[in-house]
């Protein structure tokens, strides 16, 4: 897991994968001010319409693609589409689905657990 925005060393982030899928390089500097690779989230519903998750559901930003622009007529100035990796698979009428680019305006960071120390 890396601490913040920036460039990530080459091959370390294992996205000649993706990249060969995407047939255009992916990338490698995490925006500024996105959530973190490795930010435990909250997939929420849509609050003007139905869909297209039929439920909340929690997840984890995956660090094998940099969050990207939304350029979708609808998106918000400045939004970005994460890709995030459930902790179960996911329906939205098909699937199941381990995986999805989703929107940022649908994540709800989850809080860091604090941490005890009992003596």
């Amino acid at each position: 897991m890396r601490d913040g925005p920036g460039p990530v060393p080459a091959g370390a982030d294992g996205c000649q994968p993706v990249e060969q899928i995407l047939g255009r390089p992916s990338t490698r500097t995490w925006p500024a001010g996105a959530l973190p690779p490795g930010s435990r989230v909250v997939v929420v519903r849509a609050a003007v319409r139905d869909g297209p998750w039929q439920v909340e559901f929690a997840g984890t930003v995956d660090a094998l693609g940099t969050p990207e622009p939304n350029e979708h007529a609808q998106a918000h100035d400045g939004e970005l589409l994460y890709r995030v990796a459930f902790d179960t698979p996911q329906y939205d009428g098909d699937g199941p689905y381990r995986t999805a680019r989703i929107w940022g305006r649908h994540l709800r960071p989850e809080p860091e657990p604090e941490h005890r120390c009992d003596p």
